[in-house]
């Protein structure tokens, strides 16, 4: 992955299951990993979905040197989410590389752009995250509506689109080359660049993929650190 020389405040959103959190957690320890020597800090801004969670990387994340700032509930039985005073300094603190994961519909944006003139005045990149297998995002007309949605609570301009095909354990090559087409026309409608492709390590076929498909500047590699509250076995 390419990074900024200077510190840089990345801010990552997208749909309910679009992968943005397990992503944003992956950046921010990727981004470490390639400048050991830099601030690096997550902010979970999450305020409408508590089932996949940024906090539940916490440990992994400072065990690496990564200041990590969650809501008020994360990890906790509280009902009503809240920011911290806390976030607000490292969203401005210019020595700092900063990772926002913010909440994947316009009223989990709100969060965003309360912030938005902090982020606006310093070099930030806006990620929509988005996965094409989604229910609410399989078509251009629909991901559209969902992405000015986001803009208009962020009160920001989403500046990049990354790519997160995937079908979890059933992720294949021809699900990579599929689903990234659809990404590019979407990118393309909204006359923004894919700046990004992700892919979950634990699929070698799609990691090949994905490799034989796009340059590894644009590649991030994704481990599985956010846990669900619930299981995915039915049976």
């Amino acid at each position: 992955m390419f990074y900024s020389e200077k510190p840089h405040l990345y801010i990552f959103t997208g749909h309910f299951g679009s992968g943005k959190t397990e992503v944003a957690v992956n950046f921010a320890i990727d981004l470490k990993r390639k400048k050991p020597d830099a601030n690096v800090a997550l902010i979970d801004m999450d305020i409408i979905n508590p089932f996949f969670r940024s906090a539940d990387a916490a440990e992994a994340l400072q065990s690496m040197g990564i200041k990590v700032e969650t809501m008020l509930y994360a990890n906790t039985n509280v009902d009503v989410p809240a920011l911290t005073g806390k976030m607000g300094p490292v969203i401005t603190d210019r020595e700092t590389y900063v990772i926002l994961d913010v909440g994947g519909d316009d009223l989990g944006a709100k969060a965003c752009g309360y912030y938005a003139a902090d982020i606006a005045s310093r070099d930030h990149t806006f990620f929509f995250v988005l996965n094409p297998y989604r229910p609410f995002t399989k078509n251009i007309p629909d991901t559209a509506k969902i992405f000015h949605e986001i803009e208009d609570a962020a009160l920001l301009k989403i500046n990049a689109i990354l790519d997160n095909s995937n079908l979890l354990e059933y992720t294949d090559a021809a699900c990579i080359a599929k689903g990234s087409k659809k990404v590019d026309g979407f990118a393309a409608s909204v006359n923004l660049p894919v700046e990004c492709r992700a892919v979950m390590s634990k699929n070698p076929e799609a990691v090949a993929a994905a490799k034989a498909l796009y340059d590894d500047s644009k590649l991030l590699v994704l481990d599985e650190y956010v846990k669900l509250l619930f299981s995915r076995d039915y049976n």
